[in-house]
């Protein structure tokens, strides 16, 4: 039986643009808010803190095992290193690879990342033809792999909008979302971080998989980015349990001091000139039955 206990998040801070790559790290939510073009952080009290800033907008963050912070830059389709000592550098370029801006991102246990990108400009697109032509039709991008010395490859090719990323704690396999596919895709990583073993984890259609993040039943939860939303999967697509937001999911994470608080980044809309227009962003949280598992 699967669990399906649905209940409602509550907003545990506002006054956010819009949030993206939430991370759970020494007791605070770390999440880039895209038009402050700032990393801020929040604790379960709501003190909402500016981190710092770049000249872009930040997506993706993931930390490596010097404590170094790895930033998605997603206009310039770069990936930013922030030493503990807060120094910001290029780490790699992503210019060859990403066909448009680059967004969500997994670091694995060696240093090494893969990051995603949009693979065309999705928004201009929606509002010329519409989200069902959209979703119908639209073009593939590249999942590109980052080592741990900033080198940049193709992972990956032929993805519908690859997005939220999660490797397993035996750090063995990847789950990514494919927003326009509809789905969750896993694939086996290799000793060199190649992957290889493309596989469906589960189909969410008519639900999108924006962020996502992984429990310790190996079930995956996604942010739905067109609904109010936050939808756990088993592998296989059965729906196990709901949470449902105050506005549209997209992104979310397992955290807390035992993992088992759901942190969801909601906004009105992801439409750019909508979104940063004003500050109507919210993380918001709901407590559920499984901890964290895997990395982010």
């Amino acid at each position: 039986m699967g669990r399906k206990m649905s209940r409602t998040a509550k907003v545990l801070c506002d006054s956010i643009y819009f949030g993206e790559g939430p991370r759970w790290n020494n007791g605070r939510l770390w999440f880039s808010d895209f038009y402050s073009q700032a990393v801020k952080s929040v604790s379960l009290k709501g003190d909402l803190r500016d981190e710092f800033k770049i000249d872009d907008r930040p997506s993706g963050l993931g930390w490596m095992p010097d404590g170094s912070l790895l930033v998605v830059s997603m206009t310039k389709r770069q990936v930013l290193r922030r030493t503990p000592d807060g120094k910001i550098s290029v780490h790699a370029d992503l210019g060859k690879i990403a066909t448009f801006h680059c967004n969500d991102m997994v670091v694995d246990k060696s240093g090494g990342a893969y990051v995603g990108n949009f693979g065309f400009d999705l928004h201009a697109d929606l509002e010329r033809r519409g989200e069902e032509a959209v979703i119908k039709d639209h073009p593939v991008a590249k999942l590109a792999r980052i080592s741990p010395n900033g080198e940049a490859s193709v992972a990956a090719e032929h993805m519908h909008f690859p997005n939220g990323t999660v490797i397993t704690p035996d750090g063995k396999t990847l789950i990514i979302g494919e927003t326009l596919g509809g789905c969750l895709t896993a694939f086996d990583i290799g000793l060199d971080g190649s992957l290889s073993g493309r596989r469906t984890f589960a189909q969410t259609w008519p639900r999108v998989p924006d962020g996502i993040c992984l429990d310790a039943s190996g079930a995956v939860w996604i942010a739905n980015a067109l609904a109010a939303e936050c939808t756990l999967y088993a592998e296989g697509g059965e729906v196990l349990d709901t949470v449902a937001t105050s506005q549209n999911a997209f992104a979310c994470m397992l955290g807390g001091d035992d993992g088992k608080t759901l942190f969801i980044m909601t906004a009105p809309t992801s439409l750019e000139h909508e979104a940063a227009a004003a500050p109507k962003g919210k993380v918001e949280v709901a407590a559920v039955e499984t901890a964290h598992a895997g990395l982010p």
